[in-house]
């Protein structure tokens, strides 16, 4: 109290001066039509921009809500896109029945949107964190794509973030194929530019150009088929000589990463307890 009053003391002049003027405008502009106008006219020009300045920052925060959810529209679009296009170019065969198939294929897929907290592209072993996690419903070895491609697979899980091996770590193998060749092979990454990775073990026989798309060939229970990988630059040799060797321009550009998708198989889990149902028996029979 003794603080507040010895600053009373002290400003009592300008607090005294303040309360003059704001009186006196108050006076000016309530009792003069001319001043008056001209001060509601100001006074609604400031509030338009502050309210415009503030539709713009909550636009700008809203865009992560946005960019999530043109992320899972893009995946589905894409899937739609390619089921739809085998359709169009089978000639026979009842097209209603294996339409069918196709949207219960996407259908056994659910998407959890999810946003990388941490990314690298220029190391060998590479590694993204995303801000979900078991909580949320991601397990080991659940696939990850963004609007645009694949991303990668599910790594090391926590209760809110998880860990994905992307495909531009030298340790990612996935299975790929040629659209619309049926000629299947899988990714691997050497390191360097994180634009391209090659596509092994391409058979000789195979028939493809440059520019033909790559896509998860839905060989595991990763990745269902027709996800893109990326699209045919150049074809080599394999060390070997048995088989071709592709360069592919990715679809997804890592450097650019923010929102991701992580593909959550509702038979997923039915399928990992078989499969370790099936290794236990085989250390069990080796004994």
């Amino acid at each position: 109290m003794r603080n507040l009053l010895n600053f009373l003391a002290k400003y009592n002049n300008w607090l005294l001066f303040t309360l003059l003027e704001v009186l006196s405008f108050v006076m000016l502009f309530q009792f003069n039509s001319y001043q008056g106008s001209v001060w509601f006219t100001s006074a609604n020009w400031v509030v338009g921009k502050v309210y415009e300045l503030d539709s713009a920052i909550e636009a700008f925060f809203s865009l992560t809500k946005i960019n999530q959810e043109l992320t899972l529209k893009n995946f589905y679009l894409e899937r739609q896109v390619n089921q739809l296009s085998r359709l169009y170019g089978e000639a026979t065969g009842d097209t209603i029945a294996k339409e069918r198939l196709e949207l219960l294929n996407i259908n056994q897929y659910k998407l959890v949107s999810a946003k990388v907290v941490s990314n690298s592209v220029n190391q060998p072993n590479n590694l993204i964190t995303i801000d979900k996690g078991r909580a949320d419903g991601i397990e080991v070895d659940m696939g990850v794509t963004s609007g645009n491609g694949v991303v990668g697979v599910v790594f090391l899980v926590s209760d809110h973030y998880s860990i994905v091996i992307p495909l531009l770590n030298i340790n990612s193998r996935i299975s790929c194929s040629i659209r619309n060749r049926g000629y299947f092979g899988y990714t691997k990454w050497n390191g360097g530019d994180p634009s391209f990775a090659s596509v092994e073990d391409i058979p000789r026989h195979a028939h493809f150009k440059r520019g033909d798309w790559v896509e998860t060939s839905g060989f595991s229970s990763i990745f269902p088929p027709g996800i893109i990988v990326g699209k045919i630059v150049e074809v080599y040799n394999s060390s070997d000589g048995l088989s071709y060797r592709l360069k592919v321009n990715l679809s997804t550009d890592f450097a650019k990463l923010r929102d991701v998708c992580v593909i959550t198989d509702k038979s997923f889990a039915e399928r990992q307890q078989l499969l370790e149902s099936a290794r236990d028996s085989l250390r069990v029979n080796k004994k």
